[in-house]
Formats: C-alpha cells, structure tokens, sequence
C-alpha cells in the first residue's frame, strides 16, 4: 500500500510563519474590493462542463478541491486532509477534511465526491473537459462520512494531477440539483469566495464566504479571506487592458500585450507579473486529412519556411521563449533535443514543394498543382495574439508561393471547424501540469486532435504514459512520442506561451498556480495608498 506524505502539522506552521514574517509587522488591511481584468468572455463557466481556461480564473476562488499542487509540483491536502493509493494504481481512498460546508450550508462528505465525481461522467453532463481528465475512471464507494474510495479501470499517472485542478472541484450536490441547467448562474462551491452574480459578456462578481476555515498550508493565512468583493470584468480588446490598469478600471490584468508590458514595466505604481504556462506550446495543428496539409513534404515545408525566432521577436520582444516543440519547456517530460530537428530553411522548404508537384508555373507568386492552387485554410481565435502570429506567417508562406486565407472565429466556431476538419490550419494550446495534455490532442481518439492524426505506434505510447506511475519511463515514453509528432510534421511550433500579467502596486500577496493561468487571490489585499 502506498501512503502519500501529507503536510505535518509543525511544517505548516512553520511555512505560516515565515510567510507572515515575510509581511512585517503591519496588519494587513482586510477588505475592500478587487477588480481583476479578464480577457474572454468564457462561452460556459460551469467547470463540469466547459473547458475554458478563462472560467478556472474567477472559479479557483469558489471551488476547492479534493488535494491542491504546491509551486513545486508536490501534492498537499485540500478537502482530503490524506490519502492511500493501492499497489496496483488502481483504488485511491480519501480521509476527507471534517466540519466543511458548502456555501449553501450543507455538509462536505463522501457522498458529495461520489456525486461531483459521477456527474462528471454522466453523459447528459456533456463534460468538454473534466471526463477526460478522470481518465479511467470506473465508480466512487462511500465508505463513511469522511471517507471515500475511488476506483480507477487501469492505472492514472495524472489522477493526482487531475483532482487538484477546478474542473474537478467539488460543487454542492443540494445546489446542482436544485438549479439543473441553470446550476452554471448559481455556483455553489467550498471555496474562500462565493459567487454573487454573473452577468456574461460583462462581469461576475464573487463576496468573501464568511465561514472559510480550510485552506491549504500553501497559503499564509487561515480563516476568512482579506477581501471582501472580486469582480472580474472583460477586456477584450488587448489595447485596452493596459489603459484599464492606468486609469483605474482594473486592478489585475492578465494577458498584457508585450510591448504595454515592458512600459508598464518601468512604472512604479505597476508590477509585471510574467508567468511561463506549463502544458502546450502556441502551436499550428496542421490536419492530416485535407489536401495541401495531407501530404507530409507540405506540413514539413510550413514548418521550414516559419520563422519563428522572427515571429516571437516582433510580437512577443524578450518575454516569449521560441517553442520547438508540442510541449513547453516548463513541462514535465518536454524533450530538449526536438530543437535541431526543424531549423528556419525556405530554401528547403521550397524544394519540398517542388518535389511533392507543387509549382508556380505562371509567375504569379502562388504554386499549383493539376489546376489547384496551393491554398491553406486557417482558423483564428482572437486571444494569446493569434492573429498577429498568423499575419507574419501568411508572409512567409508567400515567400514560397503558398497562399494562406485565414477566418477570425470564436471558439465554439473553432471546434466546429475542426470537428469537421474544415481547416488546414488551427493555432491553439493549452496549458497543464501534466504532459498527459499530449493525449487529447495527438492520441487518434482525443477530443482535440485537431490534426487528424492516426497513427498506432503514437497512440500506444501516449496511452502506455498514462497508465506509467515511474515518473523515468513516462519522461522516456513522452520524449518518443514528441519525436513522432514533430517527425509526422502535425504541427508548427510558435512560442513557449507566456502569460504577461500586470497589477497595481497596491495588489500584494498575488500568486498564480503551477499551471500559470490561475490566480490564487485568498492571500491577496489591497496595501493602503500612500
């Protein structure tokens, strides 16, 4: 049997007080009201069910979960104060944490993890994300008040990983079932916030839960969180974040553009927050299954002729790291030898077209074959500067006579588009802690492949990784899988993603998760103006 190590008692208190001494000696003013800038209005912001990046922001304050990941990537006790993983990988039991209550008043229990858990996968959830990330998950046994068993189909290796993000966060059952398809306006978590209003497209704002008594020994405080009110609100438009920050609409703002963040840089009524998202490069799925992108000497072509050093150089300056491959550097198991496998060369990019039939016969820029020009099809989302990344590669594409027309969509469009393999081209990521992310994208029955891709040999060693608790052979399993990837030529490698946050100098106490996107603002306060 083996038993996780969970968080002495002394150890805590010794983190709590050196973080507490870290503050001085002044209180820290409790109260006030904190607006944090959003970028995208989520298209659902039920963590159940939508798998928006931009709902886990505001919903990481109203959910708690079952066990919580340090900045090192260690496990510690969330609402499970410990837990016993079997031998065989297979059936996880929780010592749930005792006196916890829902915002509504109801109890924490087991049989409120076996309902969240069970929700999750009934297919009338309609789960975009948080299914996936239970993996192979079979049933949840309550075996008392304060203790659960849960039972997995085959070994997880990110199982852990999984439960401590908030699309697995533990809602009140009572709520659920009272609001039904509206449960999504009226969330109801354990969190230290709770959620008062939602208004979409405009705001959503959360209050202080009175009650907080739980948190984690990663954070510096125990009881009610210092703020009072959080209200998120949009900023759509990147050239009006920085403005927001400067004119007081705001007090955090993520997703920056560069060149704000470095002036804000400089200002001392501001800091830059720059947080490296482990998970998924800024990438360009290439589909496998529509001519041009069929045929490997095209995609190997587009990747040759990209010139990434000069794209992350003019739009992302100095704060942006050059991806080479599927996973960012940050990422457990990211391979660092992908970087010589695909160097800026449009001559040879040119002679790939060339031998697979593609050329420019009548001198007007565009290569064609049997009739058909060489055309690609794009599809852009407007956030994490897509557009601004496709501008310069429709550039260098025509630079070898491929011509690019692109469409600037909304994300449900997106997958749309590429459900139905409608694109050749699709830029996306997704961060995580884990190198699992590799699955829904690459695995032949991942609900990202959005390249198309069946390939048996990749399949089997993405699958082999999961089910791998020797974190050695996972390493070795994901550096041949990336090795695929990138030899299959499925996707162009832009940048490692960055998230350029900026705040006040008020705003103290600010950390974001291991994943890089995820605010945790129960330690934050706002500092008394001078």
């Amino acid at each position: 049997m083996k038993v996780t190590k969970v968080a002495s008692l002394a150890m805590a208190t010794t983190v709590l007080a050196l973080l507490l001494a870290g503050c001085g000696t002044a209180p820290i003013p409790r109260g006030g009201r904190l607006i944090y800038g959003l970028t995208l209005p989520p298209s659902g912001i039920d963590p159940h069910v939508n798998a928006s990046s931009e709902l886990g922001i505001p919903l990481t304050s109203v959910y708690d979960t079952l066990v919580w990941q340090d900045l090192d990537g260690q496990f510690v006790p969330g609402l499970a104060e410990a837990w016993t993983i079997s031998d065989d990988g297979l059936i996880y039991t929780f010592r749930l944490r005792r006196g916890v209550k829902f915002h509504d008043g109801t109890p924490f229990n087991a049989s409120a993890v076996k309902f969240n858990l069970d929700r999750i996968i009934d297919p009338q959830t309609k789960s975009q994300k948080a299914v996936f990330m239970l993996g192979p998950y079979d049933h949840a046994e309550v075996v008392d008040e304060h203790t659960v068993k849960v039972y997995l189909k085959e070994p997880f290796a990110p199982f852990l990983d999984s439960l401590s993000q908030v699309y697995l966060g533990m809602a009140s059952p009572a709520a659920v079932e009272k609001w039904g398809l509206d449960y999504q306006m009226h969330q109801v978590g354990t969190g230290p916030f709770m959620m008062q209003d939602y208004v979409p497209q405009d705001h959503l704002t959360l209050v202080r839960n009175p009650n907080y008594n739980w948190a984690p020994a990663i954070f510096s405080h125990q009881g009610p969180a210092f703020l009072e009110e959080i209200e998120f609100r949009f900023f759509v438009e990147p050239a009006t974040r920085a403005l927001a920050l400067e004119s007081g609409d705001a007090h955090v703002m993520g997703e920056i553009p560069p060149q704000d963040a470095q002036r804000l840089s400089d200002v001392p009524a501001f800091k830059l927050i720059p947080v490296a998202l482990p998970g998924t490069s800024l990438q360009v799925f290439m589909n496998t299954e529509r001519a041009p992108t069929d045929d490997l000497r095209v995609r190997q072509a587009l990747i040759f002729a990209t010139d990434r050093e000069a794209i992350v150089a003019a739009i992302f300056k100095t704060l942006s790291p050059v991806a080479h491959g599927p996973l960012n550097a940050v990422t457990m198991g990211h391979d660092e030898n992908l970087s010589e496998l695909y160097r800026y060369d449009p001559g040879l990019a040119a002679s790939l077209l060339q031998a697979a039939g593609w050329v420019d016969a009548d001198g007007d820029g565009v290569r064609e074959k049997d009739g058909q020009l060489l055309t690609v099809e794009a599809y852009l989302m407007g956030w994490g500067f897509m557009p601004e990344v496709a501008q310069l590669l429709q550039a260098q594409f025509k630079a070898i006579g491929v011509d690019m027309e692109s469409q600037l969509v909304a994300y449900p469009a997106a997958l749309e588009a590429a459900r139905e393999g409608k694109h050749n081209l699709i830029p996306f990521t997704l961060s995580s802690s884990d190198p699992d992310i590799l699955r829904s994208f690459f695995h032949s029955s991942g609900g990202f492949n959005w390249a198309k891709v069946q390939n048996p040999g990749l399949d089997g060693l993405l699958t082999e990784a999961a089910r791998t608790l020797d974190p050695a052979r996972r390493n070795e399993l994901y550096a041949e899988a990336q090795q695929i990837i990138m030899t299959e030529a499925l996707i162009i490698p832009i940048r490692d993603y960055v998230n350029l946050n900026a705040a006040s100098a008020r705003v103290q106490g600010l950390r974001y998760d291991l994943r890089g996107w995820f605010p945790w603002l129960y330690d934050v306060y706002l500092a008394e103006t001078k």
